[in-house]
């Protein structure tokens, strides 16, 4: 239908002639009230925004002289990161004289990656940027399928189990 005459129509209707979608060929318009279809189209879009998950990057910092023990903790802490869906971001600054042995901060971080194993898969193979060395991990659909959903913390009223009065109640 030429423009003129859909536009003539909708006048009749006491309504508007909407472009539906601009890019087909011819384009497509429907008669319909202007701000409905505003109404519509904000309520498809904070529906879509509500389904879409927040990439966060966590980031977890070693140094080149790392010791053990920290090391299995850090390490910890990203497949806790990457189990809950977060991407992780190791991070090793050289200081100083440290920059003469790079080898023993890459030996670090593909350590922590063999590490992480099914947990992660690498994003970005570690990289230097200045005196930091960088590796971005992402979550794995393995782990993602297999991590249970947070459940909902519910308190708990702690309560005698005879039915008598605590000890440190005060009458």
């Amino acid at each position: 239908m030429p423009p003129f005459d859909a536009l003539k129509m909708a006048r009749e209707r006491s309504l508007d002639l909407v472009e539906i979608s601009p890019n087909a060929v011819p384009p497509v318009c429907r008669i319909q009230d202007y701000g409905k279809f505003l109404y519509e189209k904000d309520k498809s879009e904070r529906a879509a925004r509500k389904k879409q998950k927040v990439i966060v990057i966590k980031e977890v910092k070693f140094s080149v002289t790392v010791d053990e023990h920290d090391y299995q903790t850090k390490k910890n802490q990203a497949v806790r990161f990457l189990g809950e869906g977060d991407k992780v971001k190791a991070s090793l600054r050289f200081k100083g004289r440290q920059m003469a042995h790079r080898d023993l901060g890459y030996k670090i971080i593909n350590r922590l990656i063999m590490d992480i194993g099914d947990a992660g898969t690498v994003e970005f193979m570690p990289r230097m940027e200045g005196t930091t060395l960088h590796a971005i991990l992402a979550p794995s659909r393995k782990a993602m399928e297999a991590a249970p959903k947070k459940p909902a913390a519910t308190p708990v009223a702690a309560k005698p189990s005879d039915g008598a009065e605590p000890a440190n109640a005060q009458a």
